[in-house]
């Protein structure tokens, strides 16, 4: 019997502690080292017809006894829907339908709080953040699930928007989130920068970048659309992506500085190097690292089976005689 769980469900059952703690099991799985329980990722496919886009991702984690995708839509003017099918490596039976509009967003929160772990400095304490929509809020959750975050500073275009935005991650994290002016005045001394933005062209200057940020670029997936400018990708000392793969497809944040001869891909790491301690996340405490987030399927897939799992466990959910 299939499971059917429901955005509901999912927001139930999901901690960001057991989507950092699922991501980073299957990065370190996705590690050549892992032989024959390698976990596997495809890059993210989108069907454009009149008005809509479909957009389809699989991936398959042998480790975890699952694979599966997530298709989603989105339709004008801006209505996206997600689902995740998850099934079993055993014997190919589907294990659950999951309404994914939560789980990504806590996925994606998850892989910058991975990312973080790793690569900011120990004692990175000042988050500014620019943007204050939907994935936003995970972002602050996952930073301040793994650092002692004492102060956030929060820039947006819509000043309510921002505001409420400050005023719930406030009280759901138990840290200070201040809303600021300026993207500048959000980033200028922040220990950690998150980009969390539909920005077309950078709204985050090299320039502003103190010595020891790390920064979490997570808006855009998309080959014509950037967050950064080109100044902060040549003060990065270290580079890292969930994906080269998917990146070289739809990382535009990369892939303008490389199309200028400013990067290669050459400089360009995989976050499962980091994960599995196969590459350092930092070398010093002077150093600028950027995480490039894009989103893979093999997030969604393991944060799916750790949904699922916990399903099982408390007895949430709907069975569903289908494809048993």
């Amino acid at each position: 019997m299939a499971l059917v769980l429901k955005e509901a469900d999912v927001a139930q059952l999901l901690t960001m502690p057991d989507a950092i703690a699922a991501l980073d099991t299957v990065f370190r799985q996705q590690h050549p080292t892992t032989g024959e329980q390698q976990a596997l990722n495809r890059p993210r496919h989108r069907l454009q017809p009149p008005g809509a886009i479909l957009h389809f991702m699989t991936a398959a984690a042998p480790g975890l006894g699952v694979y599966g995708f997530k298709a989603y839509t989105v339709a004008r003017p801006g209505v996206a829907r997600f689902v995740v099918m998850l099934f079993s490596t055993e014997d190919g039976r589907l294990l659950a339908m999951i309404e994914a509009d939560t789980l990504g967003q806590m996925r994606t929160g998850a892989a910058s709080g991975l990312a973080t772990r790793s690569m900011a400095r120990l004692d990175a304490a000042v988050v500014g953040i620019v943007g204050s929509g939907w994935q936003a809020r995970s972002q602050v959750q996952a930073i301040c699930a793994v650092r002692q975050v004492r102060e956030i500073r929060a820039a947006g275009r819509d000043p309510g928007r921002l505001r409420r935005f400050c005023e719930e991650m406030s009280a759901k994290v138990d840290v200070p989130v201040t809303p600021v002016e300026s993207a500048e005045a959000a980033v200028r001394h922040a220990d950690i920068v998150v980009t969390a933005t539909t920005a077309k062209e950078p709204i985050v200057l090299g320039d502003w970048l103190k010595p020891g940020t790390h920064l979490n670029v997570m808006g855009s997936n998309w080959a014509n659309r950037r967050e950064v400018d080109e100044q902060v990708i040549k003060r990065s000392d270290l580079i890292v992506i969930d994906s080269k793969e998917q990146g070289m497809l739809e990382a535009g944040d990369l892939l303008v500085p490389i199309q200028q001869g400013m990067l290669s891909w050459d400089r360009v790491h995989e976050l499962h190097e980091v994960i599995s301690g196969a590459l350092p996340g930092r070398r010093g405490s002077e150093e600028i690292t950027l995480f490039k987030s894009l989103g893979l399927a093999l997030e969604d897939i393991a944060v799916a089976a750790r949904v699922y799992t916990l399903a099982r466990e408390r007895g949430i959910g709907e069975e569903l005689a289908f494809l048993s």
